[in-house]
């Protein structure tokens, strides 16, 4: 287990004397989840710090028209539970569950709270809560602040920066994609045909070529 744990930034740094006497006291442990299996419910008390070992996570909110937005997606090295763990209301809001077999790493409140003792620990820890805190202030502003196309086309140019072509490949279905956009698939498959119709993109299943690239800032 220590070899699973050691390459993490997050306890690199401490003591392996600490963390085997956790592992042996069980406030450090790994569990694994089959796909689909639900890890938290919503309302579920949050009662460790986990991260994600491998697989991928999600966490899905119902919208006001039936459709659900896809509120994160957790993956390899994130991090589940930090903003809730000491917060006054420890419960999750949310329900996450797995999109592929996935392994965690559970830290209990008790371990954490040694951890932060320690100060590189409380830096890494620190940063991983900005970090998230960020992923969210962009979803609240995607769900509340922008139109469908303007989401669409951002994430477009997101695609094109990460792919470096401005022809890319969906990394996930269409399906997942309304999804992450907290639409329902119609709505999306009418936007597509609109920016085709428009000549601001060609598309072929997966495979979207972005004409607008050099025409839109």
């Amino acid at each position: 287990m220590m070899e699973i744990i050691r390459p993490i930034p997050l306890f690199a740094q401490l003591p392996s004397d600490k963390l085997k006497a956790l592992i042996a006291d069980k406030q450090l442990y790994l569990k694994n989840y089959s796909k689909d299996t639900t890890v938290y419910n919503q309302k579920d008390c949050c009662d460790t710090f986990d991260i994600v070992i491998s697989g991928s996570l999600v966490v899905h909110s119902l919208l006001e028209n039936g459709s659900a937005m896809t509120v994160f997606e957790f993956t390899q090295g994130h991090m589940l539970g930090a903003n809730l763990l000491f917060g006054d209301t420890h419960t999750y809001p949310f329900t996450i569950y797995c999109l592929s077999d996935a392994q965690l790493l559970h830290t209990t409140k008790k371990a954490v709270s040694d951890f932060l003792h320690d100060y590189d620990f409380t830096m890494q820890f620190i940063k991983m809560l900005s970090l998230n805190s960020q992923k969210l202030n962009q979803k609240v502003t995607m769900a509340t602040q922008k139109t469908l196309r303007e989401n669409l086309l951002e994430y477009f140019r997101q695609q094109s920066m990460l792919q470096h072509s401005n022809s890319i490949v969906l990394p996930i279905s269409k399906k997942q994609l309304a999804d992450y956009l907290g639409v329902q698939r119609p709505s999306l498959f009418r936007e597509l045909k609109n920016l085709k119709d428009e000549g601001l993109i060609d598309v072929s299943n997966r495979m979207i070529q972005l004409n607008f690239i050099h025409s839109l800032v």
